[in-house]
């Protein structure tokens, strides 16, 4: 992990098309402004983890379906 310090109204680039600005600073908080291109999503880590925990989910309850999709068809036969 690159770790740096930058001032109010600095920037930092990644590559050639993002580019990440100190806002501002207020009661411990960073405002960060993120310029990139459209296709590149942009997401909080906590939403990134909500999604990521209701996939998972999703995917417990398929597989779920799936098991009792197999024991039905057990006393049909």
């Amino acid at each position: 992990m690159l770790v740096l310090s930058r001032k109010l109204e600095e920037a930092i680039w990644i590559g050639d098309n993002i580019k990440i600005k100190i806002m501002g600073i207020e009661k411990g908080a960073v405002k960060l402004g993120i310029e990139a291109p459209s296709d590149i999503t942009i997401l909080r880590q906590e939403l990134k983890d909500a999604v990521a925990h209701s996939n998972k989910q999703s995917s417990n309850t398929t597989e779920q379906l799936g098991d009792l999709q197999d024991f039905m068809r057990s006393f049909n036969k």
